[in-house]
């Protein structure tokens, strides 16, 4: 996962692992080598287009509007199709009110219209005071948390991780979080929710009290689940 530091010089660029705390109370429960945090990677305002997520000061949010407002007049000045000008001319008045794309809930046809536009707001902007920079790691946790990025969780034997994705990603869509082989496979997932995983004492004791659901590939994933993906190989 990509985020963008818009005019942040201040912050240090790179890999950087996110504490997640469902990962430290599972790793309490059931021991492994290795306990691996998910990671995310900060880039420079340049490569904005490229981020999942964008972060910026208060000051900078016009900064932002106004690069998506340029685009629209610009793109409204070449005469497009009909129905291409109506969804611009609606990300426009939003734009002008100082309001992101994102919160206009564009419908999927409109999203259709535009797919092949660069746009800064309509990816998650979340917007943070200069004094959070000082603790990178709880700023990153509330930018994925505001984003709607979830994790879920593998454990046992040679790792327990944290895996993150999308708030709505499905257990195939998971699966291939992991590798594409096992989402190319993709036979069924073992799901312990996180609450029965604590509340049970750890991954064995959940399955002895039939906590263990067999879900199918249009499995909604929650935040804390653990995840056992059955594939063929």
């Amino acid at each position: 996962m990509k985020i963008s530091a818009f005019a942040i010089g201040e912050i240090t660029l790179g890999l950087h692992s996110v504490k997640d705390l469902k990962l430290d109370q599972a790793d309490k429960l059931v021991k492994a080598k290795k306990k691996t945090y998910p990671q995310v990677e900060l880039i420079t305002e340049e490569l904005a287009l490229d981020a999942d997520v964008i972060i910026l000061h208060q000051d900078a949010r016009m900064d932002l509007i106004l690069k998506d407002l340029e685009f629209m007049e610009t793109r409204l000045g070449k005469n497009p199709p009909e129905q291409e000008k109506i969804v611009l001319n609606k990300m426009k008045a939003a734009l002008e009110k100082e309001e992101f794309i994102l919160t206009l809930g564009l419908t999927d046809a409109e999203r259709e219209i535009i797919s092949g536009y660069g746009l800064f707001t309509l990816k998650p902007v979340v917007v943070i005071k200069k004094e959070e920079l000082g603790d990178l790691g709880t700023l990153l946790a509330r930018v994925l948390a505001e984003s709607k990025y979830i994790c879920f969780l593998t454990v046992g034997d040679k790792e327990n991780r944290a895996w993150l994705i999308k708030q709505g990603t499905t257990a195939w869509e998971a699966a291939g979080a992991i590798h594409s082989d096992i989402q190319k496979g993709f036979i069924r997932a073992e799901i312990i929710s996180f609450t029965d995983f604590i509340a049970c004492g750890g991954e064995t004791q959940s399955k002895q009290a039939g906590k263990m659901r067999l879900e199918q590939k249009d499995y909604i994933m929650q935040d804390g689940d653990l995840a056992n993906f059955r594939f063929n190989k």
